[in-house]
């Protein structure tokens, strides 16, 4: 991992709570779908959240930013292989877009989940965030960068393509019964120098 610049770190358990909330937001609500899906009887979708993002921080997968008002904004990325994840018979249609999206993308550094409460937006952070993961990418021997984000968030499409991000592909949205105005997920990526 790179040094991080205060007020900049790794995630702890202890923001597992406002990493929850970050995911969601960056995910378009799927994660609560899915965490929704899993919830045992009685049991709180955000519950399951809080613990998923937990095991994230505590493998160190997750950056935050932590101002005066705490954790605002979240950054997960990962390494893609060059090596596709087979997608068989099996593979859930929901995420199957998702993961051939991905298979595209191979040997790049995936922004997977930045995110920044609504009251913080607009102030830099997330162009922090995307020299943050910039410096990762080329920490791991990586030389491209990768992201998928809603077809219809106008949003973060502009935030990826002033950052030099080129839309490459895209995918219709498959929702099953995921209530969603979501109709396409769209790769974006960077090529570093």
């Amino acid at each position: 991992m790179i040094a991080l610049e205060s007020p900049m770190r790794l995630a702890t358990e202890g923001d597992a709570s406002e990493l929850a909330d970050l995911v969601n937001f960056a995910g378009e609500g799927l994660p609560l779908h899915i965490w929704t899906g899993l919830a045992g009887e009685g049991q709180d979708p955000w519950e399951i959240g809080r613990a998923r993002q937990a095991e994230k921080a505590r493998e160190g997968q997750t950056i935050v930013l932590d101002s005066a008002d705490g954790v605002v904004a979240s950054l997960t990325g990962y390494a893609i292989s060059a090596e596709p994840v087979p997608i068989g018979a099996d593979f859930p249609s929901l995420f199957r877009p998702l993961q051939e999206l991905e298979n595209r993308a191979l040997d790049s550094w995936y922004v997977n989940v930045l995110a920044c409460y609504p009251e913080h937006r607009g102030q830099g952070i997330g162009s922090r965030f995307l020299g943050v993961a910039e410096d990762v990418c080329g920490s791991e021997g990586l030389r491209q960068m990768s992201v998928i984000v809603a077809g219809n968030n106008i949003g973060a499409r502009r935030l990826y393509k002033r950052h030099g991000y080129e839309e490459t592909d895209n995918l219709p949205c498959v929702k099953d019964d995921w209530a969603t105005d979501i109709d396409s997920w769209v790769l974006l990526m960077k090529q570093l120098r």
